[in-house]
């Protein structure tokens, strides 16, 4: 009889193990790997943005050129 409580004991704390403290172990991984895959995608999204914001717009020919004849002019020194 004594055997068979023992038993039962030992098959009552293998149910508490699994059920209180694997599957939730289980499931809270999970859920943090879930959530630091998101964090991880809006971040390389706002990345994204950010590198495209960054980005030169192309300037006009007349800029080009307004932009060469600054304010010193080249010159030769004559003897």
């Amino acid at each position: 009889m004594l055997r068979y409580l023992f038993y039962a004991f030992l098959i009552y704390l293998a149910y508490r193990l699994v059920f209180h403290f694997i599957i939730p172990i289980y499931r809270t991984t999970k859920q943090v790997k879930r959530q630091f895959r998101e964090m991880h995608d809006r971040m390389e999204d706002h990345i994204t943005q950010q590198q495209e914001a960054n980005q030169p717009t192309s300037v006009p020919e007349t800029e080009i050129k307004k932009q060469q004849a600054g304010d010193y002019i080249d010159f030769e020194e004559v003897k």
